[in-house]
């Protein structure tokens, strides 16, 4: 028996998909609501940041981040769970 909440598992790619369509959903889906909001904040900072050229080099980087740590944190989710379970 588990002391805490039951979650569903994560999809690690479903998340890195998400964060490929907008940067930060990933990390919605993954219940991380406050750090989601922050890679979108950011990432609307680095389009910004295209007017005087160094956004398109920090634009690529922090979206191809979201997808990484989307599909990460899914996946350590999902690891964490099922060590909680056993």
């Amino acid at each position: 028996m588990s002391n805490g909440p039951i979650h569903p598992p994560k999809s690690p790619g479903l998340a890195a998909v998400l964060s490929a369509l907008w940067c930060g959903l990933g990390q919605i889906y993954n219940g991380q609501i406050g750090k989601g909001i922050a890679f979108m904040i950011i990432q609307f900072i680095n389009a910004l940041l295209m007017f005087i050229i160094i956004g398109f080099i920090t634009y690529p980087i922090m979206w191809i981040w979201g997808m990484v740590d989307a599909y990460r944190q899914a996946e350590q989710m999902n690891l964490r769970s099922t060590t909680v379970d056993d």
